[in-house]
């Protein structure tokens, strides 16, 4: 009976390890930006958050 609960665990863990090689893999390519692009695209939304437009603003969680 132990053998059964120690298979299902590792099948359960590899299950796990496979999902979020997956996910990060197809995460990557919209992340990839060199420093430069990332810094004009934060500066960007910046001067938008500073120049009233309510949409440029980050959506943050309310607890």
């Amino acid at each position: 009976m132990k053998a059964r609960w120690k298979w299902l665990g590792l099948a359960g863990a590899a299950g796990v390890a496979a999902t979020g090689a997956v996910w990060s893999r197809n995460r990557r390519p919209q992340s990839d930006y060199t420093p430069e692009e990332l810094r004009d695209r934060l500066r960007a939304r910046l001067e938008q958050v500073e120049a009233g437009d309510e949409a440029a603003a980050p959506v943050v969680p309310k607890d």
